[in-house]
């Protein structure tokens, strides 16, 4: 199938770079529009049952009654979001889902930690250009505030990344990294 046919979230998802001049790219700005009026309502919510019903429409999955979200939470698509069991997320994170989240089960995100699944080219005259990266945070991961995990990264299982981090590798599983860029600190 020509690309170009395809759905630009599947292709983004599948890890396509679009270009500003795609002819499906409005779709992009909106759906996060639409996302917007439902996370207006979820920040506004002091209910958790009420904020994970909301998370759930905005995800377009099932969120578990053991996962627990501070607002306010911050999530430009959403439908490329998968949430485990028993995650916590506290306030004020952002979520840029473009190009795919996955938390997996009991992974604790501390406040202002930013998820960031898309990005840009480097060389200027492509700046425009949207270059997807989907972010994978394992089991029993422990993201610390502040930190930021950029497009294309893994954070292996019981991992720890320390506040203030930017993540710009994959970090192996049961280790501590910390630092801009991050670096393996110790063994756990």
């Amino acid at each position: 199938m020509d690309s170009k046919l395809a759905d630009i979230f599947q292709r983004l998802r599948n890890g396509e770079i679009i270009s500003p001049d795609d002819p499906q790219a409005y779709m992009m700005r909106e759906a996060s529009y639409a996302t917007k009026v439902r996370l207006v309502q979820l920040n506004n919510s002091t209910d958790p049952v009420e904020i994970r019903s909301l998370l759930s429409q905005i995800t377009g999955s099932e969120i578990d009654e053991s996962v627990a979200i501070f607002t306010p939470i911050y999530i430009n698509y959403g439908k490329n979001t998968k949430i485990g069991k028993n995650v916590f997320i506290n306030f004020d994170c952002t979520l840029l889902d473009l190009g795919g989240i996955t938390i997996e089960d009991n992974v604790l995100i501390a406040p202002k930690v930013s998820l960031l699944s898309e990005g840009h080219p480097r060389a200027a005259e492509n700046r425009q250009f949207l270059v997807p990266g989907r972010v994978h945070i394992k089991k029993n991961a422990w993201i610390g505030a502040n930190a930021t995990i950029l497009p294309g990264v893994t954070i292996g299982a019981n991992a720890i990344v320390a506040a203030g981090a930017v993540v710009s590798k994959d970090v192996p599983d049961n280790v501590i990294v910390g630092g801009i860029p991050a670096k393996i600190i110790k063994s756990i």
